[in-house]
Order: structure tokens, then sequence, then C-alpha cells
């Protein structure tokens, strides 16, 4: 789906001082960025940021990074963020093929990726953010102990997540079909955006939560 081009996106994105602009500077030094020791988590297509910028609300131990593609998507997370008052979340348009440009070794603590785009054709399968070749990626920049966490409404995506995660190094802590009727999974769970649409429309929520 092409996305539709919204006029001044881009200058009120570079505008925006929690949007950091050319990150492979901080390589390795994003703490220096939050002016902290706190951990670091990064949601990958944090799409219009209502999780993140939850999260960042309720754990002010923890800092946040969310990554998004595209300026008319970033530009709507940005005007949310503007009305808030949080010091622990930073945004950044790149695409995710870049994060270990961007992040050094074990330099995250926590990767969430929620509704992901399903990229449905075999050829793209590579482009699924949990491909083989992003939990490569991932694989480089989380630090030890950390864990992956995916949400999806798409059974085929979670399927092929399964068994990219079974064929990997990595390990599946838990997973489930039905996160809304699962007791101990939903415990504390934030919908984003896209879970509220679907969920309403009846459609169940799959999630996963993978480790090294």
């Amino acid at each position: 789906m092409r996305l539709r081009n919204i006029p001044g996106a881009e200058e009120v994105i570079n505008n925006c001082q929690d949007v950091i602009q050319n990150p492979e500077q901080y390589k390795g030094n994003w703490k220096e960025v939050f002016d902290n020791q706190n951990p670091i988590f990064i949601e990958i297509g944090m799409g219009k940021g209502q999780f993140l910028m939850k999260m960042a609300e309720l754990n002010p131990k923890i800092n946040y990074i969310g990554i998004e593609k595209y300026t008319s998507v970033m530009l709507r997370a940005v005007q949310k963020l503007n009305e808030l008052e949080v010091t622990n979340l930073k945004l950044i348009c790149m695409d995710a093929e870049e994060i270990m440009n961007v992040f050094g070794m074990e330099e995250i603590n926590n990767i969430y990726l929620n509704f992901s785009d399903p990229w449905p054709k075999d050829r793209h399968a590579k482009r699924r953010l949990t491909s083989k070749e992003f939990l490569d990626r991932y694989d480089k920049v989380l630090h030890k102990g950390g864990k992956i966490e995916f949400k999806t409404d798409n059974r085929n995506l979670f399927e092929f997540s399964l068994e990219e995660i079974k064929q990997s190094s990595w390990k599946l802590e838990a997973y489930t079909f039905d996160l809304h009727n699962d007791e101990i999974l939903n415990f504390g769970n934030i919908m984003t955006e896209y879970e509220e649409k679907f969920s309403s429309e009846g459609n169940p929520i799959h999630k996963l939560i993978a480790y090294r």
C-alpha cells in the first residue's frame, strides 16, 4: 500500500527536538543521548506511536526509541509526542535494515515488533521484520538476556515467524494465537492503534516472545 505524502511532514519532523537526525553518529553511545544509564527498548515500525508513548509514560526508568520508515506516519507520532511531557522517548525516521549502522553491539535491551508489514509475496520474505535476515541483525544489537516481543493479527505472518525462530539460534519463551484471551501473556498488555482496530473487529491477536 502506497502511503500518501503529506506536504510539510519532513519539515515538522526535522524541527522536533525528540527526532534524532543522523542517528549513525550515536552508535554505541545512545545512553549519552538520554543522559542516563537506563536500559534502552526500541520499537521497529512504531506507526503513530500510541504503544511506545504509553510505555514511556508508564516506565520512566526505561529509555525508548521509536523507529518508523515513513514520514507520513512519523508525522502523526511527532504531533502526539509534542503534547506529552516525557523525557525518555526519542524517534528515528529510518529503514529498519539500517539498525546495525545505528546501534552498537548489545546496546539494546528489548525490541518490540507490533503489527509489522506482512510482505505477503514469497519473494519479499526477507523484508519481513521476523525473517532470518532481521533476526540476525537483532542478534548483533540486542543485549544478552534481551528479548523480542512480536504482535500481529496476520496468521500467516505469525506462523512464518514461529518457523523462522525455530530454525535460528533464537528460542521461544512463550507464544499465543489469542493474546486477549491468554491470562498470562495479556497481563499488562498495551494496545497499539492497529490492535484496537483489529480486535474490535473480532480478529484474534497473536503474540510471541523470543530470546537468544
